[in-house]
C-alpha cells in the first residue's frame, strides 16, 4: 500500500494513525491508495486536526484588521470551525507565542492577516510547513512565495489616487508609505514610481516627497510634515491612519484640508467619512477578500492543493472631502 500511494512506510503508518506530523494531501494520498486496494479506511482517529482555526494580526487598533478578523471569524462559524484571535499585547505575547499554542492544540489551519508566518520566527515556521498546517496569508508584510496570498492590488490603488490627484491639477504630489521592507508598502512606491516616469518626471522632482513611516498616526504627522516642506500639495498615504496623521501634520504647518493640500488614504476603515474632513481613499473589498480566504483553507482543509502566489483584488477610490483642487502657494 505504501508503495502504491509512493511514500515510506513509516509515512503510511503515521498518515493511517492520523499523525499531525503528515500533511493532509499526503494522508489523503494514502487513504485513497486503500480504497484502490479494496482496503477499509481506518476509523477517524482522536489526532485529527482540530475545528480550532487560529486568526493571527498584528494588533487591534487599525480598524482594518478588524475588520477581516470580523469577516473571517464569520465565516468559519458558519462552517462549525472555530476562530481563535490571536494579536500581540503589550506585555509581549507574540505571534510565536500564539503559534506554539496553537500547533500545541493541533490547530486546523491559520488565517494570518496583515502579517505573515515568518513573523512567527524561524521554529515556529518550519513546524507549520513540517506539519502541513493549512495556511492562508491576507495582506502579508512580508514575501512569502511559498504561500497562499490574498492581497489588495496596491499599484492599482496608488494609480487610482494619483489619476484623481492629477486629474485635479496636482503636480507635486507626495507619497507616505509603511516601513522599508514591508511588501504592500514596496508596491505602492513602484506603483508611484511608475506612474511619474510614464509621464516622464525626472526621479528627483518626487523622490523627495517619498516617506517611510511606522504605522501609526503620531508617524504620519512628522513624516508628512517633512514632504509637505518639500512642496507637495498633495499626499497619497499607504493606510487611512497615516492619512490621518497627514492631515494633522498639514494643520500643524497651518495648512487647510483639501484648501492647501490634499490627502488621500487607503483602507477605508470603520469612520473615514465622518473624519474631519471625510476622507478620500481606497477601499479594500474586505468582504470578497474573506470569501477568497476562506475557500483556499478550507480546501487546504480538506486535502487539496491550493496555488501558492498572490491573488490581487482592486480596490475602489472612494472620493470624499479631503481632496480639491491645488492651492497655488509657494514652496517653503
Amino acid at each position: 500500500m505504501a508503495r502504491f500511494a509512493g511514500v515510506s512506510q513509516v509515512t503510511a503508518r503515521r498518515a493511517l494513525e492520523g499523525s499531525s506530523l503528515v500533511a493532509p494531501a499526503t494522508r489523503e494520498r494514502v487513504l485513497r491508495a486503500l480504497d484502490v486496494l479494496g482496503v477499509p479506511r481506518p476509523p477517524a482517529q482522536d489526532t485529527d486536526r482540530s475545528l480550532l482555526i487560529g486568526v493571527v494580526v498584528p494588533d487591534l487598533k487599525n480598524p482594518v484588521f478588524p475588520a477581516f478578523a470580523e469577516a473571517i471569524s464569520s465565516r468559519l462559524n458558519k462552517r462549525g470551525l472555530v476562530p481563535v484571535l490571536c494579536t500581540r499585547t503589550s506585555d509581549g505575547v507574540s505571534e510565536a507565542n500564539y503559534i506554539e499554542m496553537l500547533l500545541a492544540q493541533n490547530v486546523g489551519g491559520i488565517v494570518f492577516i496583515g502579517s505573515s508566518y515568518a513573523d512567527a520566527g524561524p521554529v515556529q515556521g518550519s513546524a507549520l510547513r513540517d506539519r502541513g498546517v493549512p495556511l492562508v496569508l491576507i495582506n502579508p508584510a512580508d514575501e512569502n512565495a511559498d504561500a497562499v496570498q490574498i492581497s489588495a492590488d496596491d499599484a492599482d490603488a496608488v494609480h487610482q489616487a494619483l489619476t484623481h490627484l492629477t486629474g485635479m491639477g496636482h503636480e507635486r504630489i507626495g507619497l507616505l508609505v509603511g516601513p522599508v521592507g514591508h511588501v504592500p508598502s514596496a508596491r505602492k512606491l513602484a506603483a508611484f514610481a511608475a506612474f511619474f516616469k510614464a509621464r516622464q518626471v525626472p526621479s528627483e522632482d518626487w523622490m523627495p516627497l517619498v516617506g517611510h513611516a511606522l504605522f501609526s498616526m503620531e508617524a504620519g504627522v512628522l513624516t508628512a510634515g517633512r514632504i509637505l516642506r518639500n512642496g507637495a500639495t498633495a499626499i497619497v498615504c499607504g493606510s487611512d491612519e497615516l492619512a490621518l496623521g497627514a492631515v494633522r501634520g498639514a494643520r500643524r504647518q497651518g495648512l487647510e484640508v483639501p484648501g492647501d493640500v490634499s490627502v488621500t488614504g487607503f483602507d477605508d476603515s470603520l469612520l473615514m467619512g465622518a473624519v474631519d474632513p471625510p476622507l478620500t481613499t481606497c477601499r479594500q473589498p474586505v468582504e470578497r477578500m474573506a470569501d477568497a480566504a476562506m475557500e483556499a483553507l478550507v480546501m487546504q482543509m480538506q486535502g487539496q492543493r491550493a496555488e501558492p502566489g498572490v491573488t490581487p483584488f482592486q480596490t475602489q477610490l472612494i472620493v470624499r472631502n479631503s481632496t480639491g483642487r491645488p492651492a497655488h502657494r509657494p514652496r517653503s
